[in-house]
């Protein structure tokens, strides 16, 4: 597929433009108590429109700050593109992060209103409320609960809409004459980075990056305008913003916002979407959800999934139309007998795409889906590219690679394996951070801090530059490699590897309770609790046999020699992971260096 040559516009611009050429089309569609309800592109614009009035009426000017703390819907677009309708910048705020965080945010990018779901979230803006000089305004979705706050602070956003509709008969050219002063260099939207490593950062993207990134995700993926997608993961992150905002705002695709992130599996169902997007925890949990239907269903059944998996999997990766006869007729009868009835149940029978990204995944996991018929790509992105800069396409999948350059990307390998990207899908730098921006980007080129290889043409991630481990024999190991081996296993959830000037490598373990708990259930073993559980000596059998398998697939090097079942799921409120699930290394070898040491004192 050729690149799209989309209009020189903003994405803004894009949305009124649809508006005026394609009125009546299904811009978007939100499930509200289980109805699917449709929303047109003249809809869309219009509703945004009366958001940035809204704006204006609260005292916001051209270039304000508009920060956001919601899980997916359709206000979380109309504020985000209101703002831009009357040149203010978004600000996405993850609905998971505890007050402090969403107060660090906040603060240090200046937000003058935040647009919050619900009373949850309000309270956590007030309750930091003394830390925040510069916010005026607190606009609420759903009112639930929230008559006895004061109206000087919190308003509802039916109110900010009304509002905006006044202000919009007053002052009819306002937006007109925003958006012909709005040019493709100008600051759209600022990204915070997860901060595994210490404090989040405010990468800032222009329309410029954003219409960069639409030309680069259509073409790879070979996109078009009857394109559907279920938007699901955070809107703050820059993976859903590709698929949400950047590709259908261009093309004119419809997206589709469920009920709620804990009715995705039942959305997808329904939708089922042309393209998905899913961070490895997702197919992780998928092909846990898989593996424990399989546990539960007779015996028949089960071999036959054994039967097609096994015949399936040794062409999982050979593109369709390079199998032989022989194994088109094979995949034809697993298909009837067993992959539709698995591609109907996660919802992706009409995917004509899907998309791993954003942290590492299990190999294992990869080529099971491929195996089943789901037409599995792995990408590379970062905020700082404004989405993906390296890429699959389902008609060249190397294992374990993350594909090429994107259109309009450079790559190449710099000093110590490092990845360097240049284009103009690189963003302009970090909001109050000149020292970060220097360091990200030298001499045109971008730091991706990440370390490659460059195998047949493709990139294969090896791992962060900073993680890349050194045992106490010099051997370099990469932890990423290890815990993504180890994570193949449905009954491990996490794995964090030790080995940083250690003699051998030793892991903390979380187990998938979910799995776990079936697998126990099935082998008659009592349990009570995640705590309980995680105790058991048959499980840490169960768990011993998964790390000697996924040894198995190693050097002998980077062996798990010893491990320690973790009694606790990781959390975020408790600083152990950041708001996109990434483990904050730091902070658990600090927290478990009791049950660290005993890893290696009794060798």
């Amino acid at each position: 597929m050729t690149a799209p040559s989309f209009p020189e516009l903003t994405l803004p611009q894009m949305l009124r433009e649809h508006a005026r050429l394609t009125p009546q089309r299904t811009a978007v569609r939100q499930k509200d108590f289980g109805i699917w309800n449709p929303v047109s592109w003249k809809d869309y614009y219009e509703r945004a429109a009366n958001v940035g009035h809204g704006y204006r009426a609260l005292g916001l000017d051209a270039g304000s700050h508009v920060a956001v703390l919601s899980e997916n819907r359709v206000e979380w677009v109309l504020a985000q593109l209101g703002a831009g309708l009357v040149g203010a910048v978004t600000i996405g705020v993850y609905p998971t992060s505890p007050a402090a965080e969403v107060a660090y945010v906040l603060e240090h990018a200046d937000a003058e209103v935040i647009v919050c779901e619900d009373q949850e979230q309000v309270d956590k803006v007030v309750e930091v409320r003394d830390r925040l000089p510069r916010l005026r305004r607190i606009v609420v979705v759903e009112v639930k609960g929230m008559r006895r706050y004061p109206a000087d602070l919190v308003v509802s956003f039916a109110a900010l809409e009304e509002a905006g509709a006044a202000h919009r008969a007053q002052n009819p050219g306002l937006v007109d004459e925003a958006l012909a002063r709005q040019r493709l260099e100008d600051t759209a939207l600022m990204i915070y980075t997860s901060g595994s490593t210490g404090k989040p950062k405010g990468a800032m993207l222009t329309y410029a990056n954003i219409r960069a990134q639409a030309v680069a995700v259509v073409e790879k993926l070979s996109l078009d305008r009857d394109a559907t997608h279920l938007s699901y993961l955070p809107l703050c992150h820059v993976a859903e913003q590709m698929t949400t905002l950047m590709a259908p705002v261009y093309l004119g695709s419809q997206i589709n916002f469920g009920e709620s992130i804990r009715t995705v599996q039942e959305d997808l169902r329904e939708v089922a979407p042309s393209m998905f997007l899913g961070v490895p925890r997702i197919w992780e949990k998928l092909h846990s959800s898989i593996h424990i239907r399989m546990l539960e269903t007779g015996g028949l059944r089960r071999r036959l999934f054994e039967w097609a998996c096994a015949a399936c999997e040794p062409f999982a990766e050979t593109p369709r139309r390079e199998r032989s006869l022989g194994q088109r007729l094979r995949y034809a009868v697993a298909y009837l007998l067993v992959f539709r009835a698995l591609q109907n149940y996660v919802g992706l029978r009409r995917a004509r795409v899907a998309m791993t990204g954003a942290a590492p995944i299990s190999p294992r996991i990869v080529r099971f889906f491929r195996t089943i018929g789901v037409p599995l790509v792995e990408v590379y992105g970062a905020t700082e590219t404004s989405g993906i800069a390296l890429g699959q396409t389902p008609a060249r999948l190397e294992p374990g690679c993350v594909g090429g350059p994107v259109v309009n990307v450079e790559a190449r390998i710099g000093e110590d394996g490092e990845l360097l990207l240049r284009g103009p899908t690189v963003f302009s730098g970090y909001y109050k951070n000149d020292e970060a921006t220097a360091a990200a980007i030298r001499d045109g080129w971008l730091h991706t801090g990440d370390v490659v290889t460059l195998e047949n043409g493709q990139y294969r991630i090896v791992d962060r530059l900073k993680d890349i481990m050194i045992t106490a024999g010099g051997k370099n190991l990469s932890p990423s490699e290890i815990e993504n081996t180890v994570k193949g296993s449905p009954y491990v959830k996490e794995c964090i590897v030790i080995g940083e000037a250690r003699k051998y490598v030793s892991a903390l373990i979380q187990i998938d309770y979910e799995t776990v708990g079936k697998w126990a259930e099935e082998n008659r073993i009592a349990y009570t609790n995640f705590r309980n559980l995680a105790e058991n000596p048959a499980v840490r059998d169960l768990i011993e046999a998964e790390i000697a398998e996924a040894n198995g697939q190693l050097a002998q090097v980077s062996h798990i020699r010893r491990f320690h079942l973790l009694t606790k799921e990781l959390d975020h409120d408790d600083d152990e992971v950041t708001a996109t699930m990434k483990v904050r290394r730091a902070n658990i070898q600090k927290k478990y260096a009791a049950e660290i040491a005993g890893l290696y004192s009794a060798a």
